[in-house]
């Protein structure tokens, strides 16, 4: 608008890992004397600040991080008394009132000083003229000592060029498809083929783990409900599942109009032209101000200081709440009900929490609709594609293999002498399906540079037989056979991790010339002493492929204790997603914790994700069933639940009534770590 007079705002999505080259290409074309990234001001949330105060009080470092990590999100109430002797303290103890007291005083006050993720200060002229400028902890970046709040105070142009997880995946799994050997001819993003019934078939089942945008639980629910058969749908869909529609009360609404359940009425032909594509509902930040200017009377200008006003709603409320009888007041005097006006504003209140401009959720959806072809029609690409691009998104590598495998692809262990860092693809014929090769990425404590040489020594010259051959060829630290060994990675040479173990023992980064022979004589010692090793259980083999890369192709922990589970009458996830488990049915259920969520817009509902050896399951605890089942529900790897289905067409949840500690149930297996992804 002209009132506006200042640049707008620009937000630019990069590859989140050429995010790095994108910032040092500004420094480069601007110089550094125009050109810096913005600060940011960090405040203490709950854990930062009682682990200062605790330290500062005294407090044991043990004492701090449990405090920190096991009671619950720390706010204006204090932890509740029977919470502190859960762990043991005295809720009557000074230091402990008064480390209580400080945490909630410092809450929200600012920290330190940091860079801004992507936000950078473009100028004319020198910035040094403007603004303090300082060097940034990372090497070759410059920051300016305002925060982005103060940029914009000032009207100076500031461009975001931030990260996106999905842009990486998407480019590898590109590259990944046109170097397959049948391919005639290469595929960019943009000739993707179109509107793919099948795709869309596959996401209005909620297939879709590692989608762009719509793989979280509220995605995954809303899309059998939506349906969406046409691109405009997913630009709906990444739009109205997010907190400002859902508080603005406009989902029910669209879902409600969309399925036939109730009729679309526009009181005005203006109002059809600014909401029809939404159903009469208002999921755009565009559509907010053709609202206010069409049905109140607003000026463009006018507008669009509601829609700043609508961003800044949650930090500062009342510059809204000013706009409130400028906007019902205008729809009243140009005929308007006092209910649907009253009702538009309160709808534009649920901008506050995230409104999406018409153009972001098409961009998005597009990203949605690519990674949902890449997904359905070539699932080892896509899986290899995003491991290999992790982390994004909301699945931990083992929930992504488990649904690459249930969609027919072949999924094969790391193997030094067959991984690289990265997940490879592997075919047999040049027609036929790929299968996917994990990486030696997913190997805790291993580093690329050691990955790289063995994968380098093996192209070559060929597999190797021996872990010594290898070794002197590789010339990696003893460290990375190890870990390569705890993550069961010489299967190719005979050997299991025990058995590569036992070999690696008589190696030395340094060796003397002096014990050579000796050394020698250990290793003829130690191959003959592996047929001797006790056989490593299958169940310990699990074990310790969750403890060194996240996930286990040789089987699923929970399977180990069916029999138990059921004696106990716990049932699987197959069959509380069956057709067979109706509605109200009560269940006992058990699995692995794979996310935690607690939403702010939830009113305190938790849900988590479990996962056994038929799949997952959706669960959600009220809240006080979380209360009253807290420690189990926040910190177990495992749990066991009992409640009752609940259906709704093809989306499905049990309600809990009550959940523990899956140890307090049955003995699971010990040393299991938990991969859970906790968004809370």
């Amino acid at each position: 608008s002209k009132e506006r007079g200042e640049p707008p705002d620009i937000d630019i999505d990069f590859e989140h890992e050429r995010r790095e080259e994108v910032i040092q290409y500004i420094y480069k074309k601007y110089g550094r004397h125009r050109a810096a990234l913005v600060a940011e001001v960090i405040s203490y949330r709950g854990r930062s600040a009682v682990r200062e105060v605790g330290k500062a009080l005294g407090l044991s470092l043990d004492l701090v991080d449990k405090m920190a990590k096991e009671l619950s999100a720390w706010s204006d109430k204090p932890p509740k008394e029977e919470d502190l002797r859960a762990l043991g303290l005295d809720p009557r103890d000074r230091t402990l009132r008064l480390c209580i007291e400080l945490t909630r005083q410092i809450l929200g006050f600012p920290r330190h000083l940091s860079q801004h993720v992507g936000g950078f200060i473009i100028a004319q002229q020198n910035l040094s003229d403007l603004v303090p400028i300082e060097n940034a902890a990372m090497a070759d970046r410059t920051v300016i000592e305002w925060d982005k709040d103060d940029v914009d105070a000032m009207g100076m142009l500031k461009i975001d060029c931030l990260g996106l997880g999905m842009l990486s995946c998407i480019r590898k799994a590109l590259d990944l498809y046109n170097a397959a050997p049948s391919r005639p001819q290469s595929m960019q993003m943009h000739q993707v083929p179109r509107e793919d019934p099948v795709v869309y078939d596959m996401i209005c089942a909620a297939d879709t783990i590692g989608v762009f945008q719509i793989e979280s639980r509220a995605q995954m629910s809303m899309l059998p409900r939506l349906r969406p058969r046409k691109f405009y749908d997913l630009v709906i869909e990444v739009a109205i599942v997010r907190p400002g529609p859902i508080q603005g009360e406009m989902v029910h609404p669209y879902l409600r109009r969309r399925n036939g359940e109730e009729p679309t009425v526009y009181p005005t032909p203006e109002i059809k032209a600014v909401l029809g594509k939404t159903l009469g509902v208002p999921l755009f930040q565009e559509q907010a101000m053709k609202l206010a200017i069409v049905a109140a009377g607003f000026s463009p200008g006018e507008a669009d200081s509601l829609r700043r006003a609508m961003a800044a709603w949650k930090r500062k409320g009342h510059r809204l709440l000013a706009f409130e009888d400028r906007f019902v007041g205008g729809m009243l005097k140009n005929g308007y009900t006092p209910d649907f006006a009253n009702r538009c504003f309160q709808q534009l209140k649920g901008f506050s929490e995230y409104g999406f401009p018409e153009s972001h959720a098409a961009s998005f959806a597009l990203l949605v609709y690519v990674s949902a072809w890449l997904k359905w029609h070539h699932p080892a690409i896509f899986a290899a594609a995003i491991i290999n691009s992790l982390p994004m998104g909301f699945y931990a590598p083992a929930q992504l293999v488990r649904d690459a495998r249930e969609h027919g692809v072949d999924a094969r262990p790391t193997d030094v002498n067959f991984s690289s860092w990265d997940c490879t693809l592997e075919y047999a014929a040049k027609d036929s399906p790929p299968a996917l090769r994990l990486g030696m990425r997913l190997v805790k404590s291993l580093h690329q540079i050691h990955a790289d040489a063995i994968a380098a020594a093996v192209k070559s010259r060929g597999t190797f037989s021996s872990i010594e051959s290898l070794w002197r060829a590789s010339r990696v630290p003893v460290s990375a056979l190890r870990a390569l060994a705890r993550a069961d990675a010489f299967r190719s040479m005979n050997l299991d991790r025990r058995q590569a173990l036992w070999h690696i023992q008589t190696l030395r980064d340094d060796p003397l010339p002096l014990f050579d022979a000796i050394t020698a004589a250990s290793e003829e010692a130690q191959s003959r002493g592996t047929s001797d090793l006790p056989i490593m259980p299958l169940d310990r083999h699990v074990v310790q492929d969750y403890q060194s890369l996240g996930l286990s192709l040789k089987a699923h922990p929970i399977s180990f204790y069916r029999e138990q589970l059921l004696r106990k009458r716990f049932t699987t996830s197959a069959f509380v997603r069956s057709h067979t488990c109706k509605a109200g049915t009560p269940v006992r259920i058990a699995g692995m914790v794979l996310i935690r969520q607690r939403p702010s817009t939830a009113s305190g509902v938790v849900f988590l994700t479990i996962e056994d050896e038929t799949g997952a399951a959706n669960l959600i605890l009220w809240p006080n069933v979380y209360e009253r089942y807290r420690r189990a529900a926040r910190l177990s790897s495992c749990i066991a639940a009992q409640g009752k289905v609940e259906r709704q067409g093809e989306v499905v949840h049990v309600i809990v009534s009550k959940i523990a500690d899956l140890q307090t149930v049955i003995e699971p297996l010990q040393g299991l770590r938990s991969i859970s992804r906790d968004f809370h």
